[in-house]
């Protein structure tokens, strides 16, 4: 793969991750969707599709009847749910800002519990992400809602467990095609409560956006990030996904107009920053 085709497969992905946020937030925020129909119709849009490029590429079996495609499943709708929820709150960029950071400090502090985890500096990127973290919870009047923030937190923690468990798969297109088709009657379940209790609505832009997300920024978006992964290491594939917060804010004040705050700046840049030196550290220690 030549390193022009490498870097425009990653802004497509990171783009399509980005635009995830957007999707959600736009369905969302203007009543076009409820949370549990948003949720129901991008997991199922979702799996279709990548059932369709999973088997596009060859005779691939798809793990469906495992316990571990059981857990992923449990650990996919609990992310696209609290996400779905977590929008009706909170802006774009400060959802993408911590669910981005939950889902790297879940996943940093599974290598601790098995032994490779922080060390030296590891722990000072850390101590600052988290203050960057702490410091959207201050409190003032561009403040984000508290809720918003915790559901988030919830869907970074539980996309970051569906990375734990699905890390070490010789096959992640397939793998994930699986957790997706195993989540569908869950996310159902959800949509069926939703329904007795009044609260499922989604008129067609609110389908429209929810299956463009499932599809094509979660779909497609999987397969084109798993077709570049090989090429850009663990390392640098951790460290290039710091620019999803940043696009999903740029993006929802061109095109959300939500307002940008002084707040949002500084806190991104603490989070993003301490990531990035927990993430290379980790991986100068490992090649020591």
């Amino acid at each position: 793969m030549t390193p022009l085709r490498t870097a425009v497969l990653v802004a497509t992905a990171l783009a399509a991750f980005a635009g995830n946020s957007i999707l959600c937030r736009a369905a969302l925020a203007d009543g076009h969707a409820d949370p549990a129909s948003f949720t129901f119709f991008r997991v199922a849009c979702g799996a279709a599709m990548l059932v369709v490029i999973t088997r596009a590429r060859g005779k691939v079996a798809l793990p469906i009847l495992s316990r571990g495609t059981a857990l992923r499943a449990l650990s996919l709708v609990a992310y696209a749910g609290l996400f779905s929820w977590a929008y009706v709150r909170v802006p774009a960029g400060v959802g993408a800002l911590v669910l981005f950071a939950f889902v790297q400090l879940t996943m940093i502090l599974g290598a601790l519990r098995m032994g490779a985890g922080p060390r030296g500096a590891q722990w000072a990127g850390l101590a600052l992400a988290l203050g960057g973290l702490a410091s959207l919870t201050l409190p003032g009047t561009s403040a984000p809602d508290p809720v918003g923030l915790c559901l988030m937190a919830g869907s970074g923690v539980a996309w970051g467990l569906y990375s734990l468990l699905g890390g070490r798969t010789a096959t992640p297109l397939a793998t994930t095609a699986a957790a997706f088709v195993s989540a569908v009657p869950l996310a159902a379940a959800v949509a069926v409560v939703a329904l007795v209790l009044g609260r499922f609505a989604c008129d067609a832009e609110g389908l429209l956006l929810a299956a463009v997300s499932g599809a094509v920024t979660s779909g497609l978006g999987y397969a084109i990030w798993y077709a570049v992964l090989p090429a850009l290491g663990a390392t640098r594939a951790a460290v290039v996904q710091l620019a999803v917060p940043v696009l999903a804010a740029l993006a929802g004040v061109i095109l959300l107009a939500e307002a940008p705050s002084l707040r949002l700046a500084l806190a991104s840049a603490a989070v993003l920053s301490g990531i990035a030196l927990a993430t290379l550290s980790r991986s100068t220690a490992r090649g020591r």
